[in-house]
Parts: C-alpha cells; structure tokens; sequence
C-alpha cells in the first residue's frame, strides 16, 4: 500500500506528486491493438485538415467515422489508426488531445502498479523528461499542460 501524505493544501498527495518519467519514442504502439475509439474534437479537425493540406470535408470523409454524436479517428481492420505509417504517427504535431495525453490517462494513474505495468507496452514510460504533478494532472484533464 501507497503512503500519502496531505500537500499544502491539505489535500491527499497522489503518488506521483514528485512528477513522471515519460519521452515518446514514436514506436505506435499506442496506436495499434484493441479496437477503440480516438475522439477529434471539431478544433481539432480544422489543424488536423489544414496540417495535411486538405478540406476538411475530405479529412473527415477519408479518416474519421461518426459515432452517435462524436467523431472518432478510423481504424484499419488490424486496430492501428489510419494515420499511423511506418515511422510513426502522421499527424504528430497537431494529434488529437486523446493521443497528446496518453499515458497520463486515468486509468494509469490511479495506482503506481498501473503506471508500471504500462512499461510493457510502452518504451517511453519512466525514461526522458520529468513532467510535474501540475503537467500531469493538466494532461489527465484533457489540458495543453502551462
């Protein structure tokens, strides 16, 4: 079991409050496998279209799928997101705010035990930059970190 000690505010610490370890390597790896869904905001689709340099009626046409209310990246039949290619993510730069997050997603930081088991499918987890408690809980909350 986990000690947590109160911060400042007096609030309980979370288990990274001294900060994660994490530096994409661009593998794909997050990419690929179960089938899913990557939500593309309506924002998003406008730098997304624009980065690829084409309207963005073709870019949802050609690589996005509505789902009830929602738009979701496409899949190929193998589960790897349309826009992943051999050498890594396509649109990169401007990747939803899902990818741009991923791995401080909630689910991985729950506990340290999930965080660390991540490291089996991710080369980047506990290796390159140091992002803060504040970094992390901005990403987890669907945030562009400050």
């Amino acid at each position: 079991m986990t000690c947590r000690r109160p911060d400042k505010a007096g609030k309980e610490r979370p288990w990274y409050a001294n900060g994660l370890r994490f530096e994409c390597t661009r593998c794909g790896r997050c990419c690929a496998g179960e089938p899913g869904y990557v939500w593309v905001e309506n924002e998003e689709t406008h730098l997304i279209a624009r980065f690829l340099k084409i309207p963005e009626k073709e870019f949802l046409r050609r690589f996005c799928r509505r789902v009830v209310f929602r738009t979701s990246l496409r899949e190929r039949p193998n589960g790897e997101c349309v826009l992943l290619t051999p050498t890594g993510c396509r649109i990169y730069p401007v990747r939803p705010a899902q990818c741009r997050s991923f791995p401080f997603w909630p689910q991985f930081l729950k506990r340290p035990e999930r965080w660390n088991a991540l490291k089996d499918r991710c080369a980047g987890v506990g290796h390159g930059r140091l992002y803060s408690r504040q970094e992390i809980e901005e990403l987890r909350d669907g945030k562009r970190p400050t």
